[in-house]
């Protein structure tokens, strides 16, 4: 079995030792941060196969250094915090994370959400159809791409499970609970505008290649990815 390397950047020393216990167990190798002004020099000399990001951090806080990673990585990202607001989380999807775990947490479902989304991003390499034309695009299941004409645009791990999911099934409608349910594997975890926000940047970034009509909201019901875009 692959031992999978986990970078955790927490500054409370206590609970970073007992996160990094606990993985530790489940054989995942863990590491934290030893200087918090270097965050993406040491993500960039690990390599990790995924991040776990406390929000509250000393210099600078956890979404600064999602924005920095991201602007070099589709590494996935999970967010820790404290705090409950509603608006931490819709920052941490719109920055391009992951998953986002409130404190106090139990420990099973930290690992519960650690071990879907590890499977669901490198599993990708196990799936027989790596390629596929959609909507005169090319559309690449291993290398998260799209290209056409217009260009090429490199998707999120979340932004081409979503895509993969409606071209799957294109031309009909895929519930919101389906592609809930499918993206994070326990609803229960998830809020309804997680889903929305981590569709609306899946549709901003297509409609660079002029692609984004091809992806229809069909209000109350789902959504549903077109065979052709919208000439109008």
């Amino acid at each position: 079995m692959r031992m999978f390397t986990i970078l955790l950047i927490e500054d409370d020393e206590t609970l970073f030792s007992e996160i990094k216990t606990r993985l530790s167990q489940w054989s995942y190798d863990v590491y934290g941060v030893k200087d918090f002004d270097r965050v993406l020099q040491e993500y960039t000399d690990l390599k990790p196969d995924l991040v776990i990001i406390d929000i509250q951090l000393p210099k600078f806080d956890g979404f600064h250094w999602c924005r920095m990673i991201r602007s070099h990585s589709n590494v996935p990202i999970i967010f820790l915090s404290s705090r409950d607001h509603p608006t931490d989380m819709v920052m941490s999807m719109q920055l391009g994370a992951d998953d986002f775990v409130q404190k106090p947490f139990y420990f099973d479902v930290l690992i519960a959400k650690i071990q879907a989304i590890l499977r669901r991003v490198y599993n990708y390499n196990n799936e027989q159809i790596q390629l596929k034309t959609w909507c005169g695009a090319a559309v690449d299941f291993e290398k998260n791409t799209v290209s056409n004409e217009h260009g090429t645009i490199e998707l999120s791990k979340n932004e081409m499970f979503i895509l993969k999911r409606l071209i799957e099934q294109k031309n009909k409608i895929v519930s919101r609970e389906q592609l809930i349910k499918s993206l994070w594997e326990d609803e229960r975890f998830i809020s309804d505008n997680t889903l929305t926000v981590n569709v609306n940047r899946l549709r901003k970034r297509l409609d660079e290649l002029r692609l984004g009509s091809c992806i229809e909201t069909k209000v109350g019901q789902g959504y549903i990815a077109r065979e052709e875009a919208d000439p109008r």
